[in-house]
């Protein structure tokens, strides 16, 4: 029995591994996720919450297991590491400590990796969800910086959550805004996201509009070539009859 050849193999191994720790990364995204929302919410001190930072590392350890194995397995290293930047930074960020929020990366990466293998028909579901996880992400990143600042109208999570909805949607009320320089950072990250979705949305409406006239053009000109045939059949016995009524002999097919 021959082998696969290397890089098909790899691809494989990879496959096989990526579909082995998907959700193994899903339970643990979320349970930093819960983790970190239980830590804003409680407004606790990043020092004093072992909870947040145990969670943390348990996470940032499977996810620098699974970016390194990743990358081994891949058949084009280099190209592979370009394109998975992301990736790099969610394993790099929490050695560097730096803002807790930028954790939150991980749950950003996790809907990368979904996303591009979805079908179509998908699409509509994960951006959905995608949607509904980021401006919760927002929520609870702009709602911890903005919380202790006095002259900040971000004080409950209430208000953290319409500021998202309406940021995302790029509405922009105006009625609250963060007033620290790491919360407009997050707006603009916000801003972009749901710049991002909208135009996913109408791209993946588009294609399926695409779709649904190009299937409905290929049923009509398969009914044209049906009734185009039936007429040359049609034509044809007319020819023949007239043959034989006028006593010509003739064949019973239309001359191209």
């Amino acid at each position: 029995m021959s082998s696969l050849p290397g890089d098909h193999a790899r691809k494989l191994t990879q496959e096989r591994w990526q579909r082995l720790t998907e959700w193994p990364l899903v339970l643990a995204a979320l349970a930093f996720l819960i983790a970190y929302a239980w830590s804003v919410l409680a407004d606790i001190p990043s020092a004093k919450d072992q909870v947040q930072e145990a969670v943390m590392w348990a996470a940032w350890i499977m996810f620098a297991i699974d970016y390194v194995v990743n990358l081994s397995l891949a058949s084009h290293r280099w190209r592979w590491f370009w394109t998975h930047l992301l990736d790099l930074f969610i394993v790099i960020l929490p050695v560097l400590r730096p803002l807790r929020l930028l954790r939150l990366l991980a749950m950003v990466r996790l809907f990368h990796r979904f996303a591009g293998s979805a079908f179509r028909g998908r699409v509509l579901l994960y951006v959905g969800s995608y949607g509904t996880v980021i401006v919760v992400m927002a929520a609870l990143a702009v709602l911890d910086v903005e919380q202790n600042v006095a002259s900040s109208p971000i004080h409950s999570f209430g208000q953290a959550l319409w500021w998202a909805c309406v940021t995302i949607t790029t509405v922009g009320y105006g009625d609250i805004v963060p007033i620290t320089l790491t919360g407009r950072l997050i707006a603009v990250a916000l801003m972009l996201g749901g710049i991002g979705i909208i135009a996913t949305v109408a791209a993946a409406l588009s294609s399926w509009l695409v779709q649904n006239v190009g299937a409905r053009e290929a049923r009509q000109e398969n009914v044209t070539r049906q009734h185009i045939e039936e007429l040359r059949r049609d034509i044809a016995e007319l020819k023949e009859l007239l043959e034989r009524k006028a006593g010509v002999p003739g064949t019973s097919e239309i001359d191209p």
